[in-house]
């Protein structure tokens, strides 16, 4: 939904473990499976070593389908056995060494089904089941499954089931990034996250919560393919993707620093108490997003790092507003700079700023993060939990456009000369302001030159 895909159907494994019963019941008959109560320790030894269960060769069909009613049972004596797959402890394919395909779990109940059933069969058992019974004719699956892809056609083979074609692909990785569910959970329980829609999640509720656009993520998939080769993805390539999307709709605000600023007088400005202001596009490249109010006054803030080396004489443009020329440089007690608006100057070779009026402003937090781990590609021997960045989210208070109030939740604007930002949470009233999350934009300077907290991604 999320993604804006609507399914024909849905369905369920779980609708079909009558069925997959019946087929386990058609193996062991046939004398395709046996019933093993050998340790799973010992068991994952003995499959190693390529050695029969003490069972294998041993069990009679009405045997093994007795200790497979006890296991169904959820009868404590019946925790022990398993079906397992009697295909070739030989083989140098160490899936085909008598797979387990059904074992008891009567403690915990099933999401669906609840108690009615004690015993569950395996992926190993149930996919090619119900893959061929939904029809499907080209199962796509990651490389990481090819080992099976051996047992999944042999399952289909043994119980007379229509072939399924597989399509293998591979995974997509990205640094400085685990992809593997366990690890992510590990983050969740240990606290690391807010939960599984933390916007420095690699999840589709994540990054669609960080301001990923879903037809960026749509584009950057079909530009991927599905190619066999497994690769190791950079996040800006991403976000570069993402980043054609968001501008086509984000609407310009500007907002200042409410650490680091200084104040410009204007002394031929308009008055505080004069309500003045400029109508702008919300949009420079899209008058159909509409025009908004810009707010003048004879005070406004500008960045402290915009104003470093001002000369007197020097001339700035404030973006929307119009040209200063600038008559002080700020010394004094409070630090002021003075300037008058020109409507002489030259715009072409002035410094473009962004500014804010002093006064009726919106006070913001601006939420930037980083990635949660500090290596860009993790080895099999690496261990995730040495690498983890211990800085991933830093955020800044500034005065911002009242315009923002408007804003609601999910909005995607620009803030000029700082980046792309989602609403996270609407202005709901002063002690509860507006939250932003930085959107990346795949380069490795902000634009702009106003730099956040963390290291821009």
């Amino acid at each position: 939904e999320k993604l804006g895909v609507t399914p024909d159907l849905i369905t369920f494994t779980s609708d079909y473990f009558p069925t997959i019963e019946k087929y386990a019941l058609q193996l062991i008959e046939n004398g395709l499976a046996y019933m093993d109560d050998t340790p799973q320790e010992q068991m994952k030894q003995e499959r190693m070593e390529k050695k029969d269960s003490k069972h294998r060769n041993t069990q009679t069909p009405a045997e093994c389908a007795k200790y497979f009613a006890l296991m169904c049972s959820g009868k404590p004596e019946g925790s022990a056995w398993c079906l397992r797959a009697k295909i070739d402890m030989q083989s140098l394919n160490g899936t085909m060494r008598d797979p387990v395909l059904y074992r008891q779990n009567a403690s915990t109940p099933h999401h669906r089904s609840g108690t009615r059933f004690k015993a569950y069969p395996t992926y190993d058992l149930a996919c090619p089941i119900v893959d061929s019974m939904e029809g499907v004719t080209h199962a796509l699956r990651t490389t990481e499954y090819n080992d099976r892809d051996e047992q999944y056609a042999w399952i289909q083979k043994a119980l007379g089931l229509r072939r399924v074609r597989i399509h293998a692909f591979s995974r997509v990785n990205f640094q400085n990034t685990v992809m593997s569910k366990r690890k992510l959970t590990w983050f969740v329980e240990n606290g690391y996250v807010a939960g599984w829609d933390d916007a420095r999640f690699p999840t589709i509720r994540g990054v669609l919560r960080r301001g990923l656009h879903v037809e960026a993520l749509r584009q950057f998939m079909y530009a991927q393919g599905a190619s066999r080769r497994v690769v190791n993805m950079e996040w800006n390539k991403f976000w570069a993707e993402n980043k054609k999307q968001v501008d086509k709709q984000a609407k310009r605000f500007m907002a200042i620093s409410a650490d680091a600023h200084v104040v410009l007088n204007i002394t031929n400005g308009p008055a505080s108490g004069e309500n003045a202001f400029v109508t702008t596009d919300c949009h420079p490249k899209d008058p159909s997003l509409g025009r908004r109010v810009v707010r003048t006054a004879n005070q406004v803030l500008l960045e402290s790092i915009d104003v470093e080396g001002l000369k007197v004489g020097d001339e700035i443009v404030l973006i929307r507003w119009g040209l200063v020329k600038i008559t002080k440089i700020g010394q004094d007690n409070d630090g002021a700079f003075e300037g008058v608006l020109d409507e002489n100057g030259n715009i072409k070779t002035a410094k473009k700023l962004s500014w804010i009026v002093k006064d009726h402003n919106l006070e913001c937090t601006l939420t930037q993060f980083d990635n949660l781990i500090l290596k860009d590609k993790l080895e099999e021997e690496d261990d995730f939990q040495n690498f983890i960045n211990p800085n991933t989210m830093a955020t800044q208070k500034v005065f911002a456009d009242a315009g923002l109030k408007t804003l609601q939740r999910h909005e995607v604007i620009q803030l000029e000369r700082r980046g792309y930002f989602r609403v996270d949470r609407p202005h709901i009233h002063n002690e509860k302001p507006i939250i932003l999350y930085m959107i990346p934009d795949g380069k490795a300077k902000a634009m702009g030159g106003l730099e956040g907290k963390l290291a821009h991604r």
